[in-house]
């Protein structure tokens, strides 16, 4: 029996390309690993999922990450399933992209709702996970401690970068084939359809699962983390600018009259 460090491997891919796409990732990926787990007779699996992973779902995204559940579970009934909601830290696909002035087009009016989660805390869960078989075949979904809408996180971006992004809302039926197309053009991750279907649906949490409070694990909420992974985003008029803490905001009036008056 191999008593060697479990390592969780995530298998995740966001849109479908040229050579894969979400069905062989997620889906044949994850069983590929998963019989190789039980081939080998590995002591602990963690497979890496996502929150709103349901194999009914209208997101083909969430659709496979969801019959994955299913098969690795299936193959290695040890299986630890871990859902993380959508992650923030350094390089992310959260604050990094409303703070880019690439990140233009949108759908729903950034009405998603969801609670982002920092990576640190997903990385101490994983490894506590790894060293404690009693999450063996659990169902952890791991989320921050706040409730956002995506438009909330925006704001919160726009606040400590000093700077306004412009998004514009554009209908499903239209934003959707031109992501598809776009997509198509360029190798490089950007955009998809299902991207844009995404934004329509909120996170869903499963009340069986057993969460952060299980792992003894207290998550950090995002605007106490903006400051860090968003200030190379400033101008370098505003670099050295502390960041928008609760009681900047509160005399954020008075503050940008300073700033005006400059």
């Amino acid at each position: 029996m191999d008593h060697g460090i479990p390592r969780p491997i995530p298998a995740t891919k966001q849109i479908t390309q040229e050579n894969f796409d979400l069905e062989d990732v997620h889906v044949e990926g994850a069983e590929r690993i998963a019989e190789a787990v039980a081939k080998y007779d590995v002591d602990r699996f963690v497979h890496v999922s996502s929150y709103n992973a349901d194999k009914n779902s209208k997101s083909e995204f969430f659709r496979t990450k969801g019959r994955a559940e299913e098969v690795v579970r299936s193959i290695f009934p040890e299986t630890t399933i871990v859902r993380p909601a959508p992650v923030f830290g350094h390089e992310d696909r959260l604050l990094n992209k409303l703070a880019s002035a690439s990140n233009i087009f949108t759908s729903n009016h950034m009405r998603e709702r969801f609670w982002p989660v920092h990576a640190i805390d997903i990385g101490s869960a994983l490894s506590h996970m790894a060293e404690d078989d009693t999450t063996a075949a659990e169902t952890y979904e791991l989320y921050g401690p706040k409730n956002y809408s995506m438009a909330e996180i925006r704001d919160l971006v726009d606040r400590e970068i000093i700077k306004h992004r412009r998004h514009i809302n554009l209908p499903k039926r239209i934003l959707a084939p031109m992501a598809q197309a776009y997509n198509k053009l360029i190798w490089w991750s950007q955009v998809s359809a299902d991207n844009v279907e995404r934004e329509f649906i909120n996170q869903k949490i499963d009340p069986k699962a057993k969460t952060f409070k299980d792992l003894g694990i207290e998550p950090g909420a995002l605007e106490n983390f903006t400051y860090h992974y968003l200030q190379a985003y400033r101008s370098s008029a505003f670099y050295d600018l502390p960041p928008a803490t609760e009681r900047e905001r509160r005399e954020e009036k008075k503050f940008l009259h300073v700033i005006d008056d400059q």
